[in-house]
């Protein structure tokens, strides 16, 4: 699945240069239930999952079936193949339900049971090996780093690892992640979308702002089972008058404009809009005396909402505050060579986030400090994102700039 890294410009994060390894584990390897226990499958959306899961599998055995899942994985435009399960049942006339001698009713109410889905295959080398035969299998998992539940086409249950991927491709079954549209047609299109109208007008010009042109991670903070990370930069600042800081703008794969920007690999380079200069001058107005913060995280769901616990938060930000005191915060300024990105003191420390105790939390890669405050100097970058325990996960390049 895909998965989503994202940026708060509290501490921006983004990165991609380093493909990501694709470890598989040749079939007399596989991971028994010893190795890892079996999964409390306790929470009835979890075990609505798994049910689906296991019938998918079993109607996998039809080589017609196969052939038809392979060939709507094939035409999805959306990132990775990714079908929206839900609408997937819908439009297979039943089919699943048919292959398993099980009430259609029953499927239909474990689908609505689960949540909304999707399915895809995360590790790009099984989606270019699975030819529609039935060496596959159909896992599920709820959380990152769950230990994904997996069954072949004879409805045998398997634990795979969930450090490293088998060597037999895995259809993933998982929360959705994707944007498939407000009814999920968007991963059924069967006509190409038209061609653009003769002579365009050029697109207008970059806004002034900060953009950051360069990022790289030391990890993807993804597990396999979800695929490609999601890396997002946010912009935090000041909520109204309060000790609390707010999400201002947020620089990823699901934002919009010049603040879009796909990261699937550790090293990334580009540029992307993370505030604009309209943006800054409003937040300096609003907030004369503070400054914001620049947040880098890896999305689990729900693309562009920070969601992890508000506490976490605050422990990073204590621990960084103690060690670089007053400085770990950013600002927009003049100096001799031009406008630039400098630290600053940034007081807020506390996050006013939603977070989901159903979903998977998003996982927090850091705070960006710059590199003179740090102590650290990497060619090509010049802020370092500091994680929790103040451990360097990354570093970017940011300027203050109107691109050509």
């Amino acid at each position: 699945m895909r998965t989503r890294i994202r940026f708060i410009i509290i501490a921006l994060a983004a990165g991609s240069a380093c493909d990501r390894p694709e470890p598989t584990r040749p079939v007399d390897e596989q991971v028994t239930e010893a190795e890892h226990p079996v999964p409390a499958l306790s929470t009835p959306e979890r075990a609505a999952m798994d049910r689906l899961a296991r019938r998918l599998a079993r109607s996998l055995a039809d080589s017609g079936f196969r052939a038809y899942v392979r060939t709507e994985l094939d035409r999805s435009p959306v990132a990775e193949n990714k079908l929206q399960l839900q609408r997937f049942l819908s439009r297979s006339s039943g089919k699943v339900a048919q292959l398993t001698a099980e009430p259609e009713a029953a499927v239909a109410a474990d689908a609505e049971e689960a949540g909304p889905l999707e399915m895809y295959f995360p590790v790009p080398a099984h989606r270019a090996a699975w030819n529609g035969g039935p060496d596959v299998l159909v896992a599920s998992a709820r959380e990152d780093r769950d230990t994904p539940v997996a069954y072949d086409v004879r409805g045998r249950r398997q634990v795979l690892s969930a450090d490293a991927p088998p060597a037999t491709p895995v259809l993933a079954i998982v929360p959705v992640e994707t944007d498939f549209g407000a009814d999920g047609t968007v991963a059924f299109a069967v006509t190409p979308p038209p061609p653009p109208p003769p002579d365009p007008l050029p697109p207008p010009s970059p806004p002034l702002g900060m953009y950051m042109t360069y990022a790289r991670f030391v990890q993807d903070f993804e597990g396999w089972f979800k695929g490609s990370p999601e890396y997002e930069v946010h912009i935090l600042g000041q909520a109204g008058a309060s000790d609390s800081l707010t999400d201002y703008q947020c620089a990823g794969a699901a934002a919009s404009g010049y603040y879009r920007f796909d990261q699937n690999s550790l090293e990334w380079s580009g540029q992307v809009l993370l505030f604009s200069q309209t943006q800054l001058n409003s937040y300096r107005t609003a907030h004369p005396n503070q400054n914001f913060r620049i947040v880098a995280l890896e999305d689990d769901d729900t693309a562009c909402q920070i969601k992890f616990d508000s506490e976490r938060f605050k422990t990073l930000q204590g621990v960084l505050q103690a060690e670089y005191p007053n400085l770990t915060g950013s600002k927009d300024t003049t100096s001799s060579i031009g406008r630039i990105v400098k630290r600053a003191n940034a007081l807020q420390k506390i996050l006013r986030a939603a977070y989901s105790f159903i979903t998977t939390q998003d996982d927090l890669i850091g705070n960006a400090i710059e590199d003179v405050v740090v102590g650290q100097f990497i060619p090509g970058a010049n802020w370092i994102i500091k994680g929790e325990g103040n451990v360097t996960n990354g570093w970017i390049k940011l300027r203050i700039m109107d691109p050509v």
